[in-house]
């Protein structure tokens, strides 16, 4: 039996934040260093990281979470491939949780896949804002896009399933090619998640000249659907087509019902539990109590601090 599922029955002690919102996910940003340089990039809302988690202190940052109910563990960055230890980091946490993931930019999956999923690696989100090699280059500032298409083939070849492709689709950059984004999807059996440009970070200055609407493009997919799901975190749809391809649209963060949904925590990659994206006024130090040798007491007490002081960003 999973070391997690013998601490929830041990301590059944589940996180639930001031507005009734479960806590079931934890999102581990790994490193902040990129090896792209996407003009819009919200570093996980990070900012000024100190020095980075060690292995050790990933798993027990996930063995005191799994202990308090957390089910799902996300692995971002930055490029979390980049960390030389990414795949000893996913096999020391995979036993606590039922599902570790990962997003990733995949231009290092192709040599990582098949030993991510042997470690318990569940499944992959690909950034893949582009198809074509020119917008490829102004989106990220490089010329991977071939390496990524290697990346979503490894993925898959290896058997880390669903992989999603998210694809931030911006005015006068790619909004022309969601079309051809769907079609990719169905064709290499990924799902393809259309997200709308956020006004946040780094894609702020961007906003005015780059946002594109997506409710007319969801209006569309629901026509044409054959059948729509709704996902539990956010409450986002995911539109079924008749040529067996599947949409996810994650519309603007900016309203109440996105925050009202919200079911995850997060950890930075230098060891502070971060309640919100879009706030680091609130933050809870971790890394700094296991550095100190604290008691697990105090590790526990810095989960439970870290959702008593989760409040919806937007609301009614």
């Amino acid at each position: 039996m999973q070391k997690g599922m013998e601490a929830n029955k041990r301590l059944n002690q589940n996180l639930v934040d001031p507005h009734g919102r479960p806590i079931n996910s934890l999102r581990i940003s790994l490193t902040q260093r990129c090896n792209f340089n996407c003009f819009f990039c919200h570093q996980e809302g990070e900012h000024q990281p100190g020095d980075e988690l060690t292995v050790e202190e990933i798993e027990a940052a996930v063995s005191v979470a799994a202990e308090l109910g957390i089910t799902k563990v996300k692995l971002t960055g930055g490029e979390p491939l980049l960390r030389d230890d990414v795949v000893e980091i996913v096999r020391r946490i995979a036993p606590y949780v039922e599902e570790v993931s990962m997003t990733t930019n995949a231009s290092l999956l192709e040599e990582k896949a098949c030993s991510l999923k042997e470690a318990g690696l569940r499944r992959v989100n690909i950034s893949l804002h582009t198809l074509n090699p020119g917008g490829f280059r102004e989106i990220t500032g490089c010329s991977d896009e071939g390496l990524v298409r290697k990346g979503v083939e490894a993925a898959l070849r290896c058997g880390l399933h669903p992989v999603k492709l998210n694809m931030v689709v911006m005015k006068g950059v790619n909004s022309e090619e969601v079309p051809a984004m769907i079609r990719f999807s169905r064709e290499t059996g990924t799902v393809l998640q259309l997200i709308e440009f956020q006004e946040l970070e780094n894609g702020a200055e961007h906003y005015e000249k780059h946002h594109y609407d997506l409710k007319p493009v969801e209006d569309k997919l629901e026509k044409e659907a054959v059948r729509v799901t709704e996902r539990e975190l956010h409450r986002r749809r995911v539109y079924h087509l008749p040529d067996g391809a599947k949409v996810e649209v994650v519309r603007p963060m900016h309203n109440s019902r996105f925050c009202a949904y919200c079911t995850r925590l997060r950890l930075t990659s230098d060891g502070r539990l971060k309640p919100c994206l879009m706030r680091d006024d609130n933050l809870v130090p971790f890394a700094e109590l296991l550095r100190a040798g604290e008691p697990r007491e105090r590790l526990v007490d810095a989960f439970r601090e870290a959702v008593a002081r989760r409040e919806p960003h937007w609301r009614d």
